[in-house]
């Protein structure tokens, strides 16, 4: 597989303002220092110092930081390194304020900053010209005419990272200069940057970058001025940000020096995301020069699984175990209560429109129903007309006593109406007349199994037909993804409030709504529902005791989950997939994981035809399988592609 990852680097120097041989040997050092980054970013004018103030009208130092500009480039040959260095250039009487892109051994672009600060502690313009508006020039730095404008992007085109450059003040006006780059193409975003530290300014500044990172759907490394910058007015922090499409990656301020922030970036998650997002490319921008430049990736070009996965290891990669689920605890309660917010108004939409305001229910007791009788009882606040009725329905034998007296306590405590029908008559009797053993016959009896699962959806149905009222559905999105679900038995309902989430994450909603509610009993009742495994209870049971494990069946719920992110997230091929696999769950073999991921795209490949004709349901996350919105796929498609990559 091609290997898309690229380490970045924000770097804050040593510095004395004005001293340019000091200032490049300090910037020369972390070069190759670092030199198995793609990309080092230093910060404005970090090879004379921001603060240099009238000095920069010296021809002098103007003529030795071109000089000294060189023999930086020159650090960069053999390497596959683009360093950024911030730095003042004469041209055409004028002084601008610029990046100087250097790669393979040479200065390869010269961008100046489009917008000159000039208000409150900001005097630039008394010293620069405003770079916006040029194009297609040159300037001549050393023995080379060198590019020079804001019309300017840097590709690699070995490992596609395509280099948009822009600096401070460029990210906090309206018309960011990045917006244009990455419009045409680029996928990376530096910014040069000496922002000198206020209260509050380093909020502000974080969000920023996060923000554009998010909206152009790009890599932004930020790299500010530190401390040595002079203190006659201004402090400045060494502030550092490395994002990725709307998140903060790595942050530092106010570092030991010299510092720098190193983080991998991940072209694949950046190019995906502009591919979904199909109103980026329609505004592509074309009139842009391309200078190439080596912007190495982190390890091989083209990388095997397990090489993959190495990587990943040897550069730390975060890849989290559940990535439905946040770690971060507080995070993932605000996301827990949102989920079931958005589960609520669906449904309670739902009803004002069908002007039904019964809801029928099936409660068995599992952490599926549970969560879907939260939601009804969540939709009922805000719409006090709306009657909850609820029924369990045991099969006598296969129902555990856990769940039954967990069924029965929830109905009490959430429902208005409770019922208890067992359906063992009913299957037997219609086990009868199909020709079939009334008992279990074992592995594989799965006319038996899915009787009892449409026996239960028929009553259902029935019962909503009898008391004016909508079913709601209670199947989630990782048995929709697998398949777990009986084709017109708990597959169908008249609302699917559950459809979008995924069972790592069911649990966490139930778990979170146990923290927060004031009722003691019913706290206690979500508890034993989370600790209980995940099961159907559709084959007989030992002795009371659950018999019948999912997991034993279709592999664990977080590795399947695992896959189906990263499936239609990011459009992984499952040999990708199983490389991050093996870096979340480091105890897991090669074989475990590809074992795992050939089952789960076995029955995500068959399993289509149920999710063609699911309900309704709200979408609540940025992955949904529903056949009207994000994922349309044929019922006849076949998995061979995908099981062929895997055994790559």
């Amino acid at each position: 597989m091609k290997n898309n990852l690229i380490k970045t680097a924000a770097a804050v120097p040593m510095l004395k303002v004005g001293d340019i041989s000091y200032n490049a040997r300090q910037i020369t050092e972390l070069i190759d220092q670092h030199a198995n980054c793609g990309l080092i970013v230093f910060p404005e004018l970090s090879l004379t110092g921001y603060t240099c103030a009238d000095l920069f009208q010296s021809d002098l130092l103007l003529r030795e930081a071109e000089t000294a500009l060189v023999k930086i480039a020159e650090t960069t040959h053999g390497k596959g390194i683009t360093a950024l260095v911030g730095i003042p250039i004469p041209y055409n009487n004028c002084i601008y304020n610029c990046g100087a892109v250097l790669s393979q051994g040479q200065v390869k672009a010269i961008i100046p900053k489009s917008y000159i600060p000039n208000y409150s502690e900001f005097y630039e313009c008394r010293w620069f010209e405003p770079g916006k508006g040029i194009f297609r020039k040159s300037v001549r730095i050393g023995d080379l005419d060198v590019p020079f404008g804001t019309d300017i992007i840097a590709e690699d085109p070995d490992t596609g990272a395509i280099l948009g450059v822009e600096l401070c003040e460029d990210l906090w006006v309206p018309d960011k200069p990045s917006t244009h780059a990455a419009l045409a193409g680029a996928n990376v975003i530096a910014n040069l940057s000496a922002s000198d530290e206020l209260i509050g300014k380093q909020e502000y500044r974080r969000e920023l970058v996060k923000q554009q990172s998010g909206s152009c759907y790009c890599a932004y490394i930020y790299a500010s001025a530190g401390t040595h910058e002079s203190s006659t007015d201004l402090v400045f922090s060494g502030h550092t940000v490395i994002a990725q499409n709307g998140s903060v990656i790595r942050e530092t301020i106010f570092p030991q020096y010299p510092h720098v922030e190193e983080a991998l970036i991940n072209l694949g998650f950046i190019m995906h995301d502009r591919r979904h997002q199909n109103t980026f490319g329609n505004l592509c921008v074309s009139d842009y020069r391309r200078v190439p430049v080596s912007m190495q990736t982190a390890g091989v070009n083209e990388a095997g699984m397990d090489e993959m996965a190495q990587i990943l290891k040897e550069h730390d990669y975060s890849v989290p175990r559940n990535p439905f689920v946040p770690s971060n605890d507080s995070t993932r309660d605000m996301r827990c209560r949102r989920i079931l917010q958005i589960q609520a108004n669906g449904l309670a939409t739902r009803v004002r429109a069908t002007g039904i305001y019964n809801l029928v229910i099936g409660v068995s007791g599992g952490l599926d129903s549970t969560l879907a009788l939260l939601v009804c009882a969540e939709a009922k606040k805000q719409l006090p007309d709306i009657r909850i009725i609820a029924y369990t329905m045991p099969s006598q034998g296969n129902t555990s006593g856990l769940t039954y007296n967990n069924a029965n306590r929830l109905m009490e405590l959430l429902a208005d109406e409770a019922h208890e029908i067992p359906i063992r008559e009913g299957v037997e009797l219609h086990l009868y007349q199909l020709g079939h053993e009334l008992t279990y016959q074992g592995e594989g009896d799965i006319a038996y199994e899915n009787a009892q699962a449409r026996m239960r959806t028929y009553l259902l149905m029935d019962a909503a037909n009898m008391k004016n009222a909508l079913v709601v559905g209670t199947g989630d999105l990782s048995e929709l993804a697998l398949g777990w679900c009986t084709y017109n038995g708990d597959h169908m309902s008249m609302y699917a409030v559950n459809a979008s989430v995924p069972k790592t994450l069911v649990r966490f909603v139930c778990s979170a709504y146990a923290a927060m509610c004031s009722s003691e009993e019913l706290r206690k009742t979500l508890e034993s529902i989370c600790d209980t495994p995940v099961t159907p209870e559709l084959t007989p049971n030992h002795d009371g005791e659950i018999a019948q494990m999912t997991e034993e069946k279709i592999g664990k719920y977080d590795l399947n989950d695992f896959f189906l992110f990263y499936t239609l997230r990011y459009g992984f091929e499952p040999s990708r997939t199983a490389a991050y696999a093996l870096k979340a769950y480091p105890e897991l073999t090669s074989e475990e994981v590809c074992k795992a991921a050939a089952n789960f795209f076995k029955r995500f490949f068959s399993q289509q035809f149920k999710r063609s004709c699911m309900p309704d349901g709200p979408k609540v996350g940025s992955v949904s399988l529903s056949p009207r919105g994000d994922w349309r796929m044929p019922s006849d498609a076949t998995a061979s592609l995908w099981m062929e990559d895997l055994l790559k």
